[in-house]
């Protein structure tokens, strides 16, 4: 026998053990089924869908593990973004998967949360990372520098994303915004698409995808620092059938109008602006690219923590924390979604090395981090059931209203 076999060997009998004496001592969740019922096969949530949970001893303790593995070589089951329907809004998951008849789904990425560092100005809500939903995007990446969340893997970024491709497969990947704004036949560069943080110097477009929200928060923080003060020289035009219908030196508030969008600039941004007078001419154009060249029916934001089988260098060993991941096992043909439980009893959670590891243990060779701590949520449909009910248990005691999410859905 390997030394490979015998480390395998050794972590199943671990965890059999494990769970023998978790269902020895009673261990049950409130609400739930003991961990020791819940292994091994799961419970059927719907067609190559199926739900189940486990103990495992971390680092810090004892956690409890929620799985939805889901077949996405079943004709029937699709993956799908969860959200409120404005990016700048939020809502606990167990209400997005309602509105959508959503059978299962987790929470997703990380988000604009709080701006006590920009007295006045409004949180968001809204992602950090690029996000498209039905094949349309809705918006793009935050300067990383500018992003919420524990600190990045070395090497990567806030343009990372997990999504399902036209090729009907899970994939890691990386979406960068190409977008523009032409006057005159001469085309400038866009530098945001319905985001909460534009890189310095720049112009971002909002449309109605973005919300009600307003738009101040976007001038704030640099390229170096989320927490830097608000800037100054701004500027905001309103397009309209190709047209500019308003301006205003101040970012704006209140739903962007249907048909119409707003082209918010900062420093140079807004000096670019300026010169667009009521009635001129302005052709804006936007997608989001991937790295691989792919086009995406779905994405979401977060990190990647697990790339060919192998954990990516450098993740934290230290910090254990209630979780939530998403794994890619089968060549992108099955999806594990993973959540840890935020009861007192399970709550020290796992590091996210140690999450990229129990990805790998459940066969992934992609693992990516979404949103965890009082976000981590997860929603499976039980037997005889028409809804998705809330499995884990929110570290919060209640479910966090969230801007978007990962949904498993049936035709």
């Amino acid at each position: 026998m390997t030394r490979t076999q015998k480390a395998s060997r050794a972590r199943r009998m671990r965890r059999i053990l494990l769970t023998a004496l978790a269902a020895l001592a009673g261990a049950a969740l409130t609400g739930a089924a003991s961990a020791g019922a819940a292994t091994g096969a799961g419970t059927a949530v719907a067609p190559g869908v199926v739900y189940r949970q486990y103990d495992l001893r971390a680092t810090a303790g004892l956690t409890h593990v929620h799985v939805v593995s889901v077949d996405l070589t079943h004709a029937r089951v699709r993956l799908g973004l969860l959200h409120p329907g404005k990016v700048a809004a939020r809502a606990p998951l167990s209400r997005l998967a309602a509105a959508r008849k959503a059978v299962a789904g987790v929470n997703g990425d990380f988000f604009d949360i709080s701006e006590a560092q920009h007295p006045g100005v409004a949180a968001t809500g809204a992602s950090v990372g690029p996000a498209i939903a039905d094949g349309r995007a809705l918006k793009g990446a935050v300067p990383t520098a500018q992003r919420f969340g524990p600190e990045l893997p070395p090497g990567t970024d806030t343009d990372a994303v997990f999504g399902v491709g036209s090729d009907g497969r899970a994939h890691i990947d990386a979406l960068t915004l190409r977008g523009s704004f032409t006057v005159d036949g001469r085309r400038q560069p866009l530098g945001g698409l319905n985001q909460y943080a534009l890189p310095e110097n720049s112009v971002g477009a909002y449309t109605p995808d973005w919300g009600g929200v307003s738009r101040k928060r976007a001038t704030c923080g640099s390229d170096a620092d989320r927490a830097a003060a608000c800037g100054t020289r701004t500027y905001e035009v309103t397009v309209k059938a190709g047209r500019v219908v308003s301006a205003s030196a101040a970012p704006g508030a209140g739903p962007v109008a249907a048909g119409s969008t707003v082209l918010l600039g900062r420093e140079a941004g807004a000096r670019r602006l300026r010169g667009l007078v009521l009635g001129r001419s302005v052709a804006v154009r936007y997608a989001l690219a991937s790295l691989s060249g792919r086009a995406y029916r779905f994405a979401v934001g977060g990190y990647p923590v697990l790339s060919g089988g192998r954990p990516l260098p450098g993740l934290d060993t230290r910090t254990s924390a209630v979780r939530t991941a998403v794994g890619i096992a089968d060549g992108g043909r099955r999806v594990l979604l993973l959540a840890t439980d935020g009861a007192p009893r399970y709550r020290t959670g796992l590091t996210i090395a140690e999450v990229a590891e129990e990805l790998r243990n459940l066969g992934a060779t992609g693992g990516f981090s979404l949103d965890g701590g009082g976000s981590t949520t997860l929603v499976a449909r039980a037997p005889g059931s028409a809804w998705a009910t809330v499995r884990n248990h929110p570290s919060g005691g209640t479910e966090r209203p969230v801007p978007n999410g990962i949904g498993v859905f049936l035709p």
